[in-house]
């Protein structure tokens, strides 16, 4: 011990952790150990030794600066740096770090900064500078500060003790996550891009893997998740691996990591990485007694609709901090309407199949040719444009509950339970006029041209004027819900000082159903015009005499579709993992099991053809088109469904289409090991963590052919190593490395054996999965540069490498045909043994998904810069950034916008604080070829700005304003034509800009 430390701490010393004279050095790292604590709030001559204990660290403290104080309670599991933070709390104690290690706490000054708690560097521990010679606490100290920059600081810091690439969202408090949906909050990650429908987040791409490639854990366990979605996003329920993220309210979680490189103890499942939510506990408060509720109305600018969302938290600590129970819920309604034109795509009368009647129209430009008899039929037009309405009328609900039992210092007992409810009603009306197929008019079909425009491309018909053309009002009514409900039981034990046990038993199942009536009203022929020349998205329509507001002009009404759609998703997960620390190390090891099933069902009722002309109504939207950039929407007159049903039209009941049902199953044994490891390298601290993790997978594809059972079973095993290395070059700077193999597994959509079309005399299988396809794997290599500088700044660069070495395709394979398949084949009425194809005997042409050893790569970078302007002067210095910008590039782009964006920039005080963020992505591929002739189908790539502010009433009274898509960007699917460079919108809409103002109060 120095002279200079003995002169600092004069007089006796209260010790905790050790003997003055015998102390080890206790590395920064030690501060950044998650530990689990139970100290009572009691006297700090007790409360000061009962932590360090705890937090196996060296603190100590004159006993005249602790004599008379009291420490506050901790609780839970956290850094040791949060828990000496809550343990000092309204002491005036704070710690000073010295070089060897040795924490000692002395009394801080009196004079703080704004909207700060003062404690010294060692909150960032990583930071300090100090030397061997004690400096003054005055000198020593900074702050800690709640708010925007509290949460981002939270986030950083749990970033940089990570093993492996690691990104994290953190609620500055609970009940206040940066956003209302939590993919519009995971957007602003690095390498994150989302899609919207509706207006709101529902899909994330991440590092230029689609949604199926990102894996989702709720509080430890990977959980399922369906909706249904608008017409722009595809209108079957989610079947397949995605997680719909809008299904949960934000209000229920306070904390997300996204995990970037693997790690063995990280269950398979995810090549782009893997998504972990936690909800919140009782022991994660400061206090025994928390609560904390919130009321919001949310105006949208297009429906002119205010909906309310209420949330409501209840916390408690019982028997001096044994025992806690938790309550939240969230409830919202959420009005959206979808309001734009389309066209359904373009094509040409060639591209087909058909050509234009024979009319002889007057054209203006000259068409490109083809290979037509007529180059007008090579012209370009849309199918069926349309006006489009979608309203929707969303509920959310959510539940969580938790109980956590604490009945020693060295057992925690966790009962996690979460249930959530999604329902939305939603009526879609479209005004489609029937271009769709070209040539002579008749049975609602077919028009007679009149004129043509064609565009300086000598490729699009711009605008065109017809006679006899139909119109088909789409009136769609579906109605869906998706309920959740997790349960998940988990287990802490400390065997000793070196060995502690984990165990978790977990449940989860999601279950959505949709149903659906369309009818498509078809009117008398009449004339239609249309010209995009003013407007490449919005053309001006023309209908000559024609009212498409008149109910005679309806002649004939199709029941398009009358069916109910049903997906369950059931998930049990059970893990046991054991931890053996040692001096500088440790060893993990475990075994995990999951049991997940997809069941999808089909039921089709009535459909009927009737006279609609009885059964219609004006439009129901008096601003139809309002805020729409173009000459305008229309309306036009749209099924009445309760006078439908008032007359039955429509008889009741569904009957169930066995043939389209399926169910594939999923069992996956796993165990790994993995050692954890910190080294001194020439003044360097290295850490390490490396692993191998094992997994059997056994897939079970069930369905019903020819009326017959059919049952499909594979296994398959796979190994995944992984390494992950970071370098603390100093104590600001932080160089990463990693490898890892990962692995994400087919598509349920490719291993569904449902509907297999068989044909016997050409000995052909066609519209079938695969259940022997085995899951795509890749090599994955990160290399980054972090400099934590000051007590919040970031700078980050990050290079990723992913080698996808296994993938999937279609490809024409001939094999013999599985014999679970032929008992169904047997008893086929169109089978027939003269034509030769006893599939027992004789191998048959199968189109299907086939695994693929070409690969694939997806590489990229990542730059993150975030700092708060505390240098500027006065006021400026509550100014802050937050960024990232993302660059990808693969060889299948599906879904991939190579550029992305997140600027964030926050004014932020004790009294109030406001942020503006921007989120922009590149366009981005949706399919390859397009239909219809296209190269390409593409999505456009929105620039959607947010806004949030609260101001604090009072300590524990909060006002909020916040927007989302305030500028109200559009959605814009385009094709690329022929030739991949063209522009042809399919659809154009917007949702309107949303406001929010609110109240929060926290006890």
């Amino acid at each position: 011990m120095t002279n200079a430390f003995m002169r600092a701490f004069n007089g006796p010393l209260l010790l905790a952790g050790g003997t003055l004279l015998m102390v080890s050095a206790v590395p920064a790292q030690a501060q950044d150990a998650v530990k689990s604590f139970n100290v009572p709030a009691q006297a700090a001559e007790r409360g000061i030794p009962q932590f360090a204990q705890q937090a196996n660290i060296q603190l100590m403290a004159p006993e005249k600066v602790v004599k008379g104080k009291q420490t506050a309670a901790v609780q839970g599991n956290m850094p040791v740096r949060e828990g000496l933070s809550r343990l000092l709390a309204g002491t005036n104690l704070t710690p000073v770090t010295r070089a060897n290690g040795i924490i000692v706490l002395a009394e801080q000054i009196p004079a703080v900064r704004d909207n700060a708690i003062p404690i010294t560097r060692t909150a960032y521990a990583a930071d300090t500078t100090a030397s061997d010679e004690p400096a003054a606490a005055p000198e020593e100290t900074v702050v800690v500060v709640k708010g925007i920059r509290g949460s981002l600081s939270k986030a950083r810091a749990i970033k940089r003790r990570a093993a492996n690439a690691v990104e994290s969202i953190v609620a500055e408090d609970i009940g206040k996550m940066p956003d209302l949906n939590l993919a519009e909050s995971i957007q602003r990650v690095p390498g994150v891009a989302m899609s919207r429908e509706g207006g709101e987040g529902r899909n994330i791409t991440l590092r230029g893997f689609g949604p199926d490639f990102t894996r989702t854990t709720l509080n430890g366990m990977e959980v399922p998740a369906s909706s249904d979605g608008l017409d722009s996003g595809g209108v079957t329920l989610n079947a397949g691996r995605a997680f719909d993220f809008h299904l949960f309210a934000s209000e229920l979680f306070n904390r997300i990591d996204i995990e970037k490189s693997q790690k063995a103890s990280t269950e398979e499942g995810g090549i782009a990485g893997t998504v972990n939510l936690y909800s919140a506990r009782p022991f994660d408060f400061r206090d025994d007694f928390t609560v904390s509720a919130s009321a919001q109305a949310n105006y949208n600018t297009l429906n002119g609709k205010a909906d309310p969302r209420v949330a409501l938290l209840v916390s408690k600590t019982f028997a001096d901090g044994k025992f806690g129970a938790l309550l939240s819920v969230a409830a919202s309604n959420r009005t959206v309407h979808q309001e734009g034109y389309s066209s359904v795509r373009w094509t040409s009368p060639y591209a087909n199949g058909d050509s234009w009647a024979k009319s002889n129209p007057t054209v203006s430009g000259t068409p490109k040719a083809c290979g037509a008899a007529s180059a007008l039929d090579c012209l370009w037009a849309p199918r069926l444009p349309r006006a489009d309405y979608f309203g929707n009328d969303q509920k959310r609900i959510g539940v969580t509950g938790s109980l956590q039992y604490k009945p020693t210092e060295n057992a925690l007992i966790t009962l996690d339970v979460l249930h959530s409810e999604l329902t939305n009603d939603r009526d879609s009306y479209n005004s489609m006029e029937w271009l769709l197929t070209h040539g002579t008019a008749g049975n609602f079909t077919g028009q007679t041209p009149l004129s043509f425009k064609i565009g300086a491309d000598g490729k699009t018909l711009v605008a065109a004027a017809f006679n006899d053309v139909t119109s088909w009002y789409e009136s769609r009514r579906q109605d869906s819900q998706s309920t959740f409900d997790q349960v998940v039981l988990s287990g802490r034990f400390k065997v000793n000082e070196r060995l502690t046990l984990d165990a978790m038993a977990g449940s989860a199942v999601d279950d959505a159903d949709r149903t659906e009536l369309r009818f498509y009203y078809r009117s008398v022929p009449h004339y239609y015009a249309y010209d995009y020349s003013g407007n490449a998205y919005v053309p001006s329509i023309s209908f000559g005499t024609y009212d498409p507001n008149k109910a005679s002009n309806y002649i004939n009404a199709l029941t398009a579709s009358n069916r109910i759609n049903t997906v369950k998703k059931e998930n049990f997960t059970s893990r046991f993992d054991a931890t053996y620390n040692a001096d500088n190390m440790s060893l993990k090891a475990g075994l995990s099991y999951n049991d997940r099933k997809v069941s999808y069902g089909e039921g089709l009722g009535a459909t009927p053809s009737f006279d609609p002309s009885n059964y219609t109504r004006p439009f129901p939207v008096s601003n139809f088109g309002k805020g729409l950039d173009g000459p305008g929407l229309l309306p036009f007159r749209v099924a009445d469904f309760e006078a439908i049903a008032a007359a039955g039209i429509i008889k009741g009941g569904y009957t169930e289409n066995t043939g389209a049902g399926w169910t594939v199953g999923e069992e996956t044994l796993g165990a790994y090991g993995e050692l954890n490891a910190e080294y001194d390298i020439a003044g360097m601290r290295l850490r390490t963590n490396a692993g191998l993790r094992y997994v059997k997978t056994k897939v079970s594809s069930k369905a019903r052919v020819s009326g017959t059972p059919v049952e499909v079973n594979v296994d398959y095993d796979n190994y995944l190593p992984s390494i992950n290395a970071a370098l603390d070059v100093r104590s600001d700077l932080v160089v990463r490395a990693s490898y890892g193999r990962s692995l994400t597994r087919p598509g349920l959509s490719s291993l569904n054996i449902a509907g297999p079309v068989f044909g016997y005399t050409t000995r052909t299988v066609g519209n079938v999965g695969n259940p022997s396809l085995k899951p795509y794997e890749s090599n994955d290599v990160d290399l980054g540069v972090e400099w934590y500088f000051g007590n919040e700044g970031l700078l980050a660069f990050t290079v990723f490498h992913k080698d996808i070495v296994r993938s999937l395709k279609t490809d024409v394979v001939s094999q013999m045909i599985d014999p679970s398949f032929w008992p169904a084949i047997y008893a086929d009425p169109l089978y027939d043994t003269s034509y030769n194809a006893d599939p027992a005997k004789v191998p048959y042409t199968f189109t299907i998904p086939v695994n693929s050893d070409k690969g694939n790569s997806v590489k990229g970078f990542e730059l993150t810069y975030n700092q708060p302007f505390t240098f500027l002067p006065g006021p400026w210095s509550k100014l802050g950034v937050a960024s990232n910008y993302t660059h990808v590039s693969a060889e299948d782009s599906t879904g991939l916008s190579p550029n992305s964006y997140n600027l964030t920039v926050y004014y932020d005080t004790e009294t109030f604080g406001a942020r503006l963020s921007v989120n922009k992505r590149d366009d981005y591929l949706l399919s390859e070829p397009g239909g219809n002739g296209h190269v390409q189908e593409r999505k456009y790539g929105p620039t959607h700005v947010d806004f949030a502010s609260f101001y604090n009433v009072t300590p524990r009274l909060t006002l909020t304003f916040e927007g989302i898509n305030i500028t109200d960007e559009v959605e814009r699917i385009y094709g690329t034509g022929d030739t991949g460079d063209m522009d042809l919108t399919r659809e154009y809409t917007h949702t309107g800009a949303q406001w929010i103002v609110g109240l929060r109060y926290k006890y």
